[in-house]
């Protein structure tokens, strides 16, 4: 069965309220997955174009990173209309024909909605900040210095230094956790959020079926502006804030995760019902991303999905570490629903950061597809690209400019997608230079050599979402009995109708443990799992799992 007759045999699951449960995602960054018009700047009509690639790997949905109007000082993440395409990427009616092509092939699409924070260019906080008492000026978040003329708190950037800027027009301070050109917005204020539930309504109406919420945790801070307090050194972390970046020497309770944030949510969700729409939200939070992920997600009034960035972590995952995670998440999120990913745009690629090997990478592919929940896989990771080598003098992004050489930014997970290896741009753009340079590295590992090598890691992808979509227990039932024996991980996926029992040897030397108890078959062949062996044992090769199911009723 191909990709594509496993997606015509579940598009009854598409018309289905919960199609969002245990869906797999696939997420494209507009700028660097294909050119249309040979601009050196991926675009709307490139993501058409490409479109039957990404539903040929078998992933239910699409994630369109942020493609609005933009001064583009943040790529996009710094929007200055929120209905409205800029031109670098194309029109809306550019945008229509990608949702056409996308549902046409069974894809669903959901893009990038970035409230926590505007333009400075947006036509909002050019009122607000053009007096204090204008019908926007409640629209950000303001205040006044303290009397020696320094910032009301103590809150951080991510992106370094103070998160507040002084504004000469208001002589008063506004915040913005990000760049000094990105506002936040004043979620205090009703009638802001009520101009972003129309901004989702706007694009629900458009056709979208779902959302990615940056910084879903940030949209609200402390109305009193308290100052956050200090954390202990043993309890700073870099995982969404690099190393040499003071931000993680706080305790983030009062610039965000804010419990104001739920009625919010609840008034998103509400909006969303009428469409079958789901979002899935981005916790960046190094201390309680879990526990915010479950309570974002909780019940059915909330939001769908949320990921918080254990995975994402500079650290390979170890067995136990996958155990204790999941662990956590059973203590904290029970109730809630997770979206796990290994690389996104803003991490540095995951072939890279934990340093896998192609077995490694085909063993974590695998494991991401038997987790409880869905599953979010970023472009150019099911060819295995690593990060790209970006020179200084071509760096883009201003976190990378702005602490380079400790942390080199974002630019080297992206860099141009790579189609083909036979022209100097490896088939992203008919261009003399690109936006970023298109990596050579990257250049033997395109789409075109992948199609042709049988032991790519591109058809594996297609093998495991493929067994993922033909088991419901793995789409939506429950994950019990995870074990950790020496560096071999195990569970069950259980739901009314089969168990699934797993197994993967995340070490690089051979395994052998214990079969479960009871009648179970082999299964997973395509996957290249290992069966019991003569002497009733599982010998797991490095980074080799064991698939074995059973009917409910045999248990």
């Amino acid at each position: 069965m191909t990709a594509q007759d496993d997606r015509l045999a579940m598009t009854h699951l598409s018309k289905a309220a919960d199609w969002w449960r245990g869906a797999v995602i696939y997420q494209i960054y507009p700028r660097s997955f294909q050119d249309s018009n040979g601009d050196g700047v991926g675009d709307l009509l490139g993501i058409v174009r490409r479109l039957p690639y990404v539903a040929s790997l078998g992933v239910d949905a699409i994630w369109i990173s942020p493609f609005f109007t933009s001064p583009m000082k943040d790529f996009g993440y710094d929007v200055a209309d929120y209905c409205d395409v800029d031109p670098m990427f194309g029109t809306l009616a550019d945008f229509d024909a990608v949702i056409e092509m996308a549902h046409t092939l069974g894809l669903k699409v959901m893009i990038d909605l970035v409230l926590s924070h505007t333009s400075d260019q947006h036509p909002w906080f050019r009122e607000s900040r053009a007096s204090a008492d204008n019908p926007k000026a409640n629209w950000y978040v303001w205040a006044d210095a303290k009397p020696d003329g320094t910032p009301p708190n103590n809150w951080l950037s991510i992106f370094g230094g103070s998160a507040w800027h002084w504004d000469p027009r208001r002589m008063q301070y506004y915040m913005h956790n990000f760049l000094t050109s990105q506002p936040d917005l004043n979620f205090h204020e009703p009638d802001v959020q009520a101009a972003l539930l129309d901004v989702a309504r706007f694009w629900l109406e458009r056709g979208v079926d779902g959302f990615r919420l940056d910084t879903i945790n940030f949209y609200f801070c402390d109305k009193d502006l308290r100052d956050n307090p200090a954390l202990p050194p043993e309890a700073r972390n870099a995982t969404i804030a690099p190393a040499v970046n003071p931000y993680n020497w706080q305790d983030h309770i009062y610039d965000k995760n804010r419990p104001e944030n739920l009625d919010f949510l609840r008034k998103l969700r509400a909006v969303m019902a009428p469409y079958n729409a789901a979002a899935v939200g981005e916790v960046g939070d190094a201390q309680r991303g879990l526990e915010i992920m479950g309570e974002y997600t909780a019940g059915d009034d909330l939001m769908q999905m949320c990921y918080a960035f254990e995975l994402l972590s500079g650290t390979r995952p170890t067995a136990a570490d996958v155990a204790q995670i999941m662990a956590r998440v059973d203590a904290v999120a029970a109730e809630g629903w997770a979206c796990w990913a290994y690389s996104n745009h803003d991490v540095v690629r995951h072939a890279t950061r934990w340093q896998l090997s192609l077995p490694a990478l085909k063993g974590f592919t695998t494991l991401m597809m038997f987790l409880r929940g869905s599953a979010c896989i970023y472009q150019g990771e099911e060819l295995g690209l690593p990060e790209a080598d970006v020179a200084f003098d071509d760096l883009q992004d201003p976190y990378g400019i702005e602490f380079w050489p400790e942390f080199k930014g974002r630019d080297g997970c992206r860099t141009p997608m790579v189609w083909d290896s036979d022209t100097r741009q490896g088939g992203f753009s008919s261009a003399n230079s690109t936006w970023l340079p298109v990596a050579s590295e990257h250049l033997g590992l395109a789409v075109e050599a992948a199609e042709a090598d049988p032991g790519a890691l591109l058809h594996h992808y297609r093998r495991a979402i493929a067994y993922r979509h033909a088991h419901a227990a793995l789409r939506a039932g429950e994950m019990v009995d995870m074990r950790v024996q020496g560096q071999v991980l195990s569970f069950i996926r259980r739901d009314a109708g089969e168990e699934i029992f797993f197994a993967l040897n995340m070490g690089e030397e051979p395994a052998t443990i214990a079969p479960p108890a009871g009648a179970w078959h082999p299964s997973g062949l395509e996957l290249n799992s290992a069966h019991p062996g003569i002497d009733g044992n599982l010998h797991l090769a490095h980074w080799q799992p064991c698939i074995l199911l059973r009917n409910r009723d045999e248990a």
